[in-house]
């Protein structure tokens, strides 16, 4: 029976083997436990993401290596992506420790638990070389963070948004399984490569491709939460306590970004005037809708989470640039500005939803614009904080932000697109009112308290040194650029 089997070799996967079993263990050694503030399992989650961060950097060969039956791929997208991913989330459950202290019904070790397993799919996701390996690492990341929006039960605005973000997730997964099983039809296999050498040799059912296309790039959408498929966004960024609201914020968009890479790039390149022609209209329309909805809205996660439907609709602008009428001159440069611009979005956006942390307490949620009057007079170091924050957001010379939306135009732009550099920068333009409205109410606005801020020292010092790193990347962002590139240049 096992005559034919053959032993994966399991290095490439190290990190995620290493962090399902931590996550494991820490599940076990919690419940023995009795801090009430959960200062072991915060701190061994802490130790499972360095660990995963050293062992990528111990493995990483520069090499494409397929293992697992050519299921999983471990290239330097991957690697970068995957580092990237557990700053993010280290950075996620130190902004989120005070926070979950304070709150009952979220202090529980299951918090840290899910965070854990939300990276392991987020990482299976980006190291995904088959369309079952982005299904479960899809429906891992998912269902984690589903349970993560209702940890507090008691709070019916985090429970509907809890079932809001269920039913959505649940309509998305359908609509890429079905795009998949389409795809799988017409080509005869669900391996990402060898569909692009189907597709190359040309012996697919073009028809039936390009329907599943359809439903493939509809599920993308959704996960990437562009328009149309932006409806559960704004609730469930309202909804979810502020602390997951970070987490959904950030860390996933750097695996939405990799599976985008690998089905759309990777895997259906050949089809490239297909879906390029759909991800022009959701980039617009996200970017119109993000930015004028967010005009509207007074409630802080409310425009963050409009903003980020922009934000993604520009990233797409640098996929839709890649390949022009069979031309792929211009894909590294292309690819590789979306890449930089999705990282200085993650970046930018812990810093700010970092400071809403910051301003948060037992009690109160900092998350109206108007908790924000006068924060110069209350603490003028952390009002300049979030004033770099949305300067980087709108795009102002020079923070990462402006660069990243630069290095997309520049490839728009490089690629003949000119109607469309011109229409990103117009809609840019209208978003920088309400970025710049949040830095008017905290320079100008009276106080409606003077208490100066009271929070942790180490998430003060941590929220300092990201709003720094807006910044300096900001002054010198060739080392990133360069690094985004040189991934690509050894993945594609």
């Amino acid at each position: 029976m096992f005559e034919n089997f053959v032993v994966p070799d399991l290095m490439p996967a190290a990190p995620e083997l290493f962090l399902a079993f931590m996550a494991l263990a820490i599940l076990m050694v919690d419940v023995f436990v009795k801090d009430s503030r959960r200062t072991l399992t915060f701190f061994l989650s802490q130790v499972a993401l360095i660990g995963c961060a050293v062992i990528q950097f111990a493995t990483s060969t520069g090499e494409i290596t397929y293992t697992f039956s050519n299921m999983f791929v471990d290239d330097l997208m991957a690697d970068l992506l995957k580092i990237f991913l557990y700053m993010t989330v280290i950075v996620v459950l130190f902004y989120s420790r005070a926070y979950v202290a304070d709150r009952e019904a979220m202090n529980k070790g299951e918090y840290y638990v899910l965070a854990l397993f939300a990276t392991l799919g987020m990482m299976v996701m980006i190291s995904a070389n088959h369309f079952l390996t982005i299904y479960i690492g899809l429906e891992l990341l998912s269902l984690s963070l589903y349970a993560m929006v209702a940890m507090n039960r008691d709070s019916v605005v985090s429970t509907e948004a809890a079932m809001k973000y269920f039913v959505l997730g649940a309509l998305a997964s359908g609509l890429l399984l079905y795009g998949m099983s389409m795809i799988y039809g017409a080509t005869g296999t669900l391996e990402i490569t060898a569909i692009a050498e189907q597709l190359y040799g040309g012996a697919a059912n073009k028809t039936v491709l390009v329907f599943g296309l359809v439903f493939l790039v509809a599920g993308l959408a959704f996960k990437l939460g562009v328009v149309p498929f932006h409806m559960w966004i704004p609730d469930v960024y309202h909804g979810a306590p502020t602390s997951v609201t970070l987490l959904i914020g950030s860390a996933p968009k750097l695996a939405a970004f990799a599976i985008t890479m690998r089905l759309l790039v990777n895997g259906l390149i050949t089809l490239s005037q297909d879906w390029q022609q759909m991800l022009i209209i959701l980039s617009v329309l996200s970017m119109a809708i993000g930015n004028l909805a967010a005009i509207a809205q007074t409630n802080l996660k409310r425009m963050l989470a409009y903003s980020a439907i922009s934000h993604m609709g520009f990233m797409l602008l640098g996929i839709v640039t890649g390949v022009v009428g069979g031309d792929a001159r211009y894909a590294l440069n292309a690819y590789s500005s979306a890449m930089f611009y999705i990282v200085a979005y993650v970046l930018t956006s812990l810093g700010t939803f970092g400071i809403i942390l910051l301003m948060s307490r037992a009690g109160f949620e900092a998350e109206e614009l108007e908790d924000y009057k006068g924060l110069n007079k209350r603490s003028p170091w952390f009002a300049f904080v979030m004033l770099m924050l949305m300067f980087s957001m709108a795009g102002v010379p020079f923070f990462v932000g402006f660069f990243a939306k630069f290095s997309v135009l520049q490839a728009v732009v490089a690629a003949g697109y000119m109607w469309l550099a011109i229409v990103a920068v117009l809609f840019s333009l209208i978003g920088a009112f309400y970025y710049l409205r949040v830095v008017k109410i905290m320079y100008f606005d009276a106080p409606a308290d003077d208490t100066p801020l009271q929070a942790c020292g180490s998430i003060k010092l941590l929220v300092s040194l990201n709003g720094i790193a807006v910044a300096a990347f900001g002054l010198a962002p060739q080392m990133l650029m360069s690094l985004c590139a040189y991934a690509l240049l050894r993945s594609l």
